[in-house]
């Protein structure tokens, strides 16, 4: 097993780590809690989970395994500014989760779940859940306080540069790191810990294999190419893998043990397959950025790329814009497609020449459809 420095904390932890919301809930606590306590065996020793994962019962489910794992191990959870509102909620959500994980402190606890920079401000704020994170570091409770973010790079820039927090959770994978990667390279410099979540797009690169076999080497399959991409990036800490069987969690293990990381010119040759062989997916450069109606247009064309790079239907993508809004890239968007003025400002800074502009109507008639569906 590979193991990397976490930032400044002095904790060495796997380059693989065990994120708790893919336990299969057909299985009974015992043998989840087994799983975990495999994977400490193969040297797995950052564990992530919630409140509210699997139904509620992951921190219960690792609470079990925690009572008899069989190596070191450091665990981390989260809560939501959103809810945790006051620093004595803040407090009272810590003392939650040492219970039921059964520890005496939580090394690694995150600000969960930051969409927008508001979100961030108001964790921030005077008797706010991070003054009462702070209280219960002082007490031992925590031993140190990080973020989780589904922003765009600059937003998290700007959350790192302000120097509050010691660590990000973030999702990162092979196809979409041009949207997120000036976030994890400015954490890594600036000393912090670094956890990629969601290596595998959800799912997205195992399903679709045949058509994304240009990310593997020779030897590899696109799926351990991914894992790769994650695991072996210098500016990445932790590639966190939600496991559900020991065939995973060896596989993983098995690529962290030979973890060799991307050259420059294979990301490149990555970047021009999707531009190219994707029928002339967006390879997120960021030159668009600066539009006179403040849409953020390479979030949505990178969103526009599921499009290009599977073929879904104008269904799939009613939904998928959905998840985007309250998850994903479009979070906190100051404008959306439909308010774009056919200026041509983005289109003439595009290296790739993309008809922006139709896209934006493509995803601007997906938008109404999900704003209809809700009324």
């Amino acid at each position: 097993m590979l193991y990397n420095n976490y930032g400044k904390t002095g904790k060495k932890v796997s380059a693989v780590g065990f994120g708790g919301m893919r336990f299969d809930l057909d299985k009974s606590i015992d043998e989840n809690a087994e799983l975990l306590r495999y994977a400490n065996s193969k040297g797995i020793n950052y564990f992530d989970t919630a409140p509210n994962y699997c139904d509620d019962k992951s921190e219960e489910i690792f609470g079990k395994a925690f009572k008899n794992m069989p190596g070191q191990f450091y665990v981390s959870t989260k809560s939501m500014p959103t809810k945790v509102d006051t620093a004595q909620k803040a407090r009272e959500a810590v003392e939650k989760s040492i219970e039921r994980l059964g520890v005496d402190k939580i090394n690694f606890y995150h600000v969960w779940c930051l969409r927008e920079m508001d979100h961030y401000y108001q964790a921030m704020r005077p008797g706010g859940q991070y003054e009462g994170l702070l209280r219960c570091k002082e007490e031992g409770l925590i031993d140190h306080i990080v973020f989780s973010s589904h922003q765009p790079g600059k937003e998290i820039k700007q959350i790192v540069d302000e120097g509050k927090m010691e660590g990000v959770l973030l999702g990162v994978n092979i196809l979409n790191f041009p949207y997120r990667w000036d976030g994890v390279v400015s954490a890594q410099e600036k000393g912090l810990g670094v956890v990629a979540m969601n290596p595998l797009g959800g799912g997205v690169i195992p399903a679709n294999e045949e058509k994304l076999s240009f990310l593997a080497s020779e030897g590899e399959t696109p799926t351990e190419a991914a894992l790769r991409f994650v695991i072996a990036s210098p500016q990445i800490t932790v590639a966190l893998n939600g496991f559900s069987t020991k065939e995973q969690i060896d596989t993983a293990c098995k690529i962290a043990d030979r973890a060799e990381p991307f050259t420059e010119e294979q990301l490149e040759n990555i970047k021009s397959h999707l531009g190219s062989n994707m029928n002339a997916a967006c390879t997120g450069c960021g030159y668009c950025w600066d539009c006179p109606q403040e849409i953020p247009v390479p979030a949505y064309m990178l969103f526009y790329n599921e499009k290009q790079m599977f073929n879904s239907s104008e269904e799939d993508m009613v939904k998928r814009v959905d998840v985007q809004h309250k998850w994903g890239m479009l979070v906190g968007r100051k404008a959306s497609s439909h308010e774009c003025i056919k200026c041509g400002k983005c289109e003439e800074a595009c290296t790739q020449r993309l008809s922006i502009t139709e896209r934006l109507n493509e995803v601007a008639a997906w938008e109404k459809a999900v704003r209809e569906k809700s009324e």
